[in-house]
């Protein structure tokens, strides 16, 4: 066939459709019921509960997204399903997928409202959707936070301050990579214990502090070679961020490295996908902003700042890495 062809354009019309296959996939177990090798529908379907219709839907929807393989009519893991999903990796997606399936999901039906208006859904909360919530956006942060520590090298570092971030992961990362390193949290309060005991939990408590303080207008000072703000400027005006910046560059020592994570717009001639479609899911959700990574490089600029290099970590946010000047 010549000329253009509709896959695109279906593909994309169609997304939602394997994404709610592969939240029904994760909550009834198909991935982790082939932890320990192939098997087929009906043996999925004794070990999943559900029919061996539904096992079979699953399992080829899975097979047709390339999380599972199929030979002979007996169904296993690919290597990223296994990583992430069926349990043989660090990091286990599922609460992340939960946290999609029942509360990002239920606000996405909420998008055309809020493109007609520009305002947020309506986020209907109870203690157990926050508990959800919070624990799939932070998972979604320790994929983050692993990537990174695969992505950058935080050898040659010495002194960590990590501001206003929302999850420890990041910091915990740095410390199991570098022996010689210390870090000083300075968290909003409400972050305090999550971060005591994240630190309890890796036997580092020897090596970080940690000083309440808001984010937007905390000056914690010092001579650091490193800082790092994960997951922060999303959550702020463009005021309060030239605020942030320009505290953490005051916290800093001539020639630190800043690392800037969170998700960005782009000039590039293609814009990244993960980063345009979370535009969509902060403003939806709570009317956070993606902003545009040539404004947050004037932002830097302006405090204090030369970016140095972008690292797009694989599915999650890119990090802008600058340098004190």
């Amino acid at each position: 066939m010549t000329g253009p062809v509709p896959d695109r354009i279906v593909d994309i019309a169609i997304g939602y459709m394997g994404a709610k296959q592969l939240f029904a996939a994760s909550r009834v177990g198909l991935f982790r019921a082939l932890s320990d090798g192939p098997r087929t529908a009906a043996e999925l379907a004794a070990t999943t509960g559900v029919s061996e219709q539904i096992a079979r839907i699953l399992a080829d929807a899975m097979n047709a997204k390339g999380l599972l393989d199929r030979q002979d009519g007996r169904y296993s893991l690919a290597a990223d399903a296994a990583e992430y999903l069926g349990g043989a990796g660090d990091t286990d997606l599922a609460p992340f997928l939960t946290f999609l399936n029942e509360i990002s999901y239920g606000h996405w039906l909420q998008f055309d409202t809020t493109v007609d208006t520009t305002k947020p859904g309506e986020l209907a909360m109870d203690e157990a959707r926050w508990g959800t919530f919070m624990a799939g956006v932070m998972r979604y942060n320790s994929l983050h936070a692993a990537m990174l520590a695969r992505g950058f090298d935080f050898t040659p570092y010495r002194s960590m301050l990590d501001l206003g971030g929302l999850s420890p992961d990041f910091a915990v990362n740095a410390l199991r990579a570098n022996p010689d390193l210390t870090v000083r949290f300075v968290f909003a309060p409400m972050s305090t214990e999550g971060i005591n005991n994240a630190l309890a939990a890796a036997g580092f408590t020897d090596r970080a502090t940690v000083e309440p303080a808001e984010t937007e207008t905390a000056a914690p000072g010092g001579e650091h070679d490193i800082v790092m703000v994960n997951h922060v400027l999303h959550r702020f005006t463009a005021e309060q961020n030239k605020t942030i910046l320009a505290n953490a560059r005051a916290a800093a020592k001539e020639g630190a490295t800043l690392l800037l994570l969170d998700f960005f717009l782009d000039d590039d001639e293609r814009q990244r996908p993960i980063d345009a479609l979370h535009a969509g899911e902060y403003f939806v959700i709570d009317g956070t902003v993606v902003y545009p990574e040539s404004e947050v490089k004037a932002w830097l600029e302006g405090s204090g700042w030369r970016a140095r290099e972008v690292i797009a970590l694989p599915g999650s946010p890119r990090v802008l890495v600058a340098e004190a000047v």
